[in-house]
């Protein structure tokens, strides 16, 4: 393993209909946005489980029973953790917590960014152990697609605009306050919206 002190956390869902991607269901319908979801998931934990890179944790909400976290677990090794808290935020931040207990930098990602790849884990992996305080992956949408931490602290997850397109500015304006030292990754696309869906047809046509 090239970064046996970092955990990869990747956030996720049960495959819901009703809870997962709501925001795609009047493109799809219920049942075909928690399909998608569950195909997007199923490809991140594949995906970066594969690269040997670093240990990687699957964070589960509303807890780690379905069926489909138990069949990755078996498949990938994976360690199936719950998430705890009221809000996104507090559950990231509790993750992110307890994860810097046992590691020397922590990468939270979900499982919506199509385009995430194993190459921008490499590259926010290399800047952690560089001495960076902090990687963010920025959202085309004001929000981030990915978090690296080599410490924690509770403002960058506290009455934050989650959901909101100032998240992004929030969580530099809270970091330059905090005097920390952190780089960015080129921004990327999500998979939130029914205009986001045309990306990905394409990107899956390929």
């Amino acid at each position: 393993m090239q970064f046996p002190r970092a955990k990869l956390l990747i956030f996720a869902k049960a495959p819901e209909p009703g809870r997962v991607k709501t925001r795609l269901a009047p493109a799809l319908g219920f049942e075909a946005a928690a399909q998608l979801y569950q195909q997007l998931l199923i490809r991140t934990v594949e995906l970066f489980s594969r690269t040997g890179l670093c240990e990687v944790e699957c964070w589960c909400a509303p807890d780690a029973q379905h069926p489909l976290f138990q069949q990755l677990a078996e498949a990938h090794d994976l360690e199936l953790q719950v998430q705890q808290g009221l809000d996104l935020g507090e559950r990231m931040g509790f993750a992110a917590q307890q994860a810097l207990h046992t590691a020397e930098s922590v990468v939270l990602i979900g499982a919506d960014c199509p385009v995430l790849a194993t190459g921008h884990l490499l590259r926010v992996l290399g800047r952690l152990q560089q001495g960076c305080d902090a990687v963010l992956g920025p959202a085309e949408d004001g929000g981030y697609v990915l978090l690296g931490l080599n410490c924690y602290h509770p403002s960058l997850f506290s009455d934050m605009p989650w959901g909101e397109d100032q998240v992004l500015v929030q969580t530099r304006v809270r970091m330059e306050r905090l005097g920390w030292r952190w780089e960015e990754l080129e921004p990327l696309w999500d998979l939130d919206r029914p205009e986001d869906l045309v990306r990905y047809r394409a990107l899956t046509a390929v």
